[in-house]
């Protein structure tokens, strides 16, 4: 059977629920691949269900879905995706009052192998950071962002992309926009400051001009640093630093879960600091930590 041919047995209860879905996710502020994905989820569902309209459906056609040809040939990552869907989909049906239960609870989750972030020791991230010539404004510029990425655990989307006004150096934070347009606030520590102060009084006049760009880190040119400019940056400074694992914005934001995390630091907090609206997101640096203390355990135990 043709997609248009199963499509064409979707009933219109169906298609309406699949048209508030997409208005839906739009209001929750997903990225628009996330968007389109959700939806052909939903959709493939309500073509393997036709006739049968999606607000029909209980938690054994849905288990039964999931154990389908369809559903247990994709990635265990893709099934995830699916039922994250689904779940979407229902929290929408129950709020417009569409459904009196939610099918989705209580379905099996399947287990996805999550690689294991690069680990940067402290004494490397220390070394990164005095890397920059801080007598030019490019260096300084480079440490004051490279000292908040670590500081804050941001996504390099999000350095790139602060404004001036997002930062608050007398009160010590910063308001960050982060995936859906979520806004947190982060606090900066005090080294990140100084820094910070220091590239806005000596390097951030020098490379802005007259232009008043509004964004707070500027290249050579005046303009908004975009992350491909700093990807290219931290390759350059972790090269000299004499590190030999590979470096990218992300590693930082590992290094400042793992190395908080590894101070005793609450992993719910962390989930704050960084932005993770799932714990489970946040709990993959157990893993990282937990590695690190069996490393340190062989190394130094006279029976490791």
């Amino acid at each position: 059977m043709s997609a248009d041919d199963a499509r064409s047995l979707m009933p219109p209860a169906s298609e309406a629920v699949l048209t508030a879905f997409r208005h839906q996710l739009s209001a929750e502020g997903l990225s628009p691949h996330t968007r389109r994905a959700y939806v052909s989820d939903a959709a493939a569902l309500a073509q393997w269900a036709a006739p049968r309209a999606l607000t029909a459906l209980q938690h054994d056609d849905l288990a039964a879905y999931l154990a389908s040809p369809a559903v247990t040939a994709k990635s265990p990552r893709s099934v995830a995706r699916l039922q994250s869907a689904l779940r979407h989909c229902w929290r929408g049906l129950l709020a417009r009052g569409q459904v009196a239960q939610d099918p989705t609870v209580g379905l099996d989750t399947p287990r996805i192998g999550r690689p294991l972030p690069k680990d940067l020791s402290e004494a490397d991230v220390e070394a990164l950071l005095a890397t920059p010539d801080i007598g030019e404004p490019l260096g300084l510029r480079d440490r004051a962002m490279l000292e908040l990425l670590y500081a804050c655990g941001l996504r390099v989307s999000e350095l790139v992309g602060l404004p001036l006004a997002a930062l608050n150096l007398r009160g010590g934070y910063l308001r960050v926009t982060g995936k859906g347009s979520k806004e947190r606030l982060v606090p900066l520590g005090e080294t990140a400051a100084d820094w910070l102060q220091r590239y806005l009084a000596e390097a951030r006049p020098a490379l802005a001009g007259r232009r008043g760009a509004q964004a707070l880190f500027l290249s050579r040119q005046g303009e908004a640093m975009t992350r491909e400019n700093f990807w290219h940056l931290i390759k350059r400074h972790a090269l000299r630093a004499g590190i030999s694992a590979p470096v990218s914005p992300h590693t930082l934001r590992h290094a400042f879960a793992t190395h908080l995390l590894n101070h005793g630091a609450d992993l719910r907090v962390i989930q704050l600091l960084l932005g993770h609206s799932d714990l489970s997101t946040t709990q993959i640096y157990t893993h990282v930590a937990r590695q690190r203390l069996q490393s340190l355990h062989a190394e130094h135990h006279p029976r490791g």
